[in-house]
């Protein structure tokens, strides 16, 4: 795998053989803090990486800054060659560069259908004039709520087509915004923690829509603490502590690497959490 995705020697800032995503001497500072301090890093294109760290280590803040929705201190990144540095969010995510949140950005006084209708690129009833003659922009809304509705089916949510978001649970209030996301059509997906809040119930069923991102192509990067997650969907792991990037590699090769599992994942990082048992403490022992 690591022939597959690497080019050379697997470690921290390698180059890969087809990355989607580059980004060098990326820095973001508070103050005295420097809270991400990337010298270089490549997101494959067509895989699954995951992000992962512990908390602090500046993985939400770089995809801040990647996405557009923060300015660095320094650096610049390219996204298909083209350069990013200083674009607008809106910019990036019509490119094809879009993200999720930790906390659910669900518009709540709007209906599931018509949260889905947002996500759409390049809308003709955005523009002023447009907006105001329906004729112009009332055929491409119902090509757009066809494609949403094919999407809330896939993702199990068109029984709520209709309901306010507010009503939502929060897992899928998850499944809501990946699937809004997808409106865009986008060739990267970055996730931040979509696990995050999900009941069980549901967590299988976004393990399986993150897969299927890849079956169809897209990119997709992620953050995420649950290793068990991150061991079993991800062909790419990198690794942040305290702002830089000092691991990466194919999962089964992280999880071996001392310094990672002593640092983020724990004594018993070696063991499959999808076959631990619980065993059952009698009383008194």
């Amino acid at each position: 795998m690591a022939n597959q995705i690497a080019i050379g020697a697997v470690e921290p800032g390698c180059k890969k053989v087809d990355p989607i995503l580059v980004a060098s001497n990326v820095t973001r500072q508070f103050g005295g803090l420097t809270a991400v301090n990337v010298e270089h890093v490549e997101i494959p294109r067509g895989q699954i990486t995951a992000l992962i760290g512990p908390n602090g280590a500046g993985k939400t803040t770089l995809f801040n800054l990647l996405t557009g929705f923060d300015k660095p201190t320094t650096g610049t990144w390219t996204f298909e060659g083209k350069n990013l540095a200083g674009v607008a969010s809106y910019k990036v995510a019509r490119l094809g560069m879009v993200r999720t949140f930790q906390l659910t950005k669900a518009l709540s006084m709007l209906t599931v259908i018509e949260n889905m209708r947002l996500g759409a690129q390049k809308q003709p009833g955005e523009r002023f004039l447009a907006a105001m003659f329906r004729p112009l922009w009332s055929g491409f809304e119902s090509r757009i709520t066809v494609q949403a509705e094919e999407l809330l089916k896939r993702f199990k949510l068109d029984a709520k087509r209709d309901d306010f978001a507010a009503a939502l649970s929060g897992g899928q209030r998850k499944l809501l915004e990946m699937a809004r996301a997808l409106m865009a059509e986008p060739k990267l997906v970055m996730l931040d923690e979509p696990m995050a809040g999900v009941n069980p119930a549901l967590t299988q069923s976004l393990l399986d829509h993150i897969k299927d991102l890849k079956s169809n192509g897209t990119t997709v990067l992620f953050v995420e603490h649950d290793m068990h997650m991150v061991r079993h969907i991800s062909d790419w792991v990198v690794v942040m502590a305290e702002g830089k990037i000092v691991a990466e590699g194919p999962p089964a090769d992280v999880m071996k690497d001392q310094a990672v599992i002593d640092a983020y994942l724990g004594a018993h990082a070696d063991i499959d959490l999808g076959t631990v048992s619980i065993k059952t403490v009698k009383d008194g022992e």
